[in-house]
């Protein structure tokens, strides 16, 4: 079975919680299913959190007198904390993502626990 992969803006647009079009259905499965589901899960809440990201790093380097290495510093401690909170939380986030694409509840857990156990 080929899988139908979106394309960059599809992905981005599912990325920033978008609902893919029911063609997508067995990918979005598989995007939260699949042995590196988590490390997919992580990427997308990076792409999410750079743009605000960038636009903090610019904001505090044009308007504070604060050193670039703080700046970096605190933009790395901010993005290390979202990832902390959202991957604590990547379960149940997933979760809802495929509720989202018409999956019953407990769908992806369930398939994951199939694969790890098969």
């Amino acid at each position: 079975m080929e899988l139908s992969r979106p394309n960059a803006w599809q992905w981005l647009r599912y990325t920033f919680g978008g609902r893919l079009s029911d063609r997508y259905r067995d990918w979005v499965l598989y995007d939260a299913t699949c042995r590196t589901w988590l490390l997919r899960y992580a990427l997308r809440t990076v792409v999410q959190a750079l743009p605000w990201l960038i636009v903090g790093f610019v904001a505090l380097l044009v308007f504070t007198p604060v050193p670039v290495g703080l700046l970096f510093t605190a933009i790395g401690l901010a993005l290390v904390t979202s990832l902390y909170f959202t991957l604590t939380s990547a379960d149940e986030l997933a979760e809802a993502r495929l509720v989202k694409h018409g999956f019953e509840p407990g769908t992806g857990k369930s398939v994951r626990r199939e694969r790890r156990f098969s």
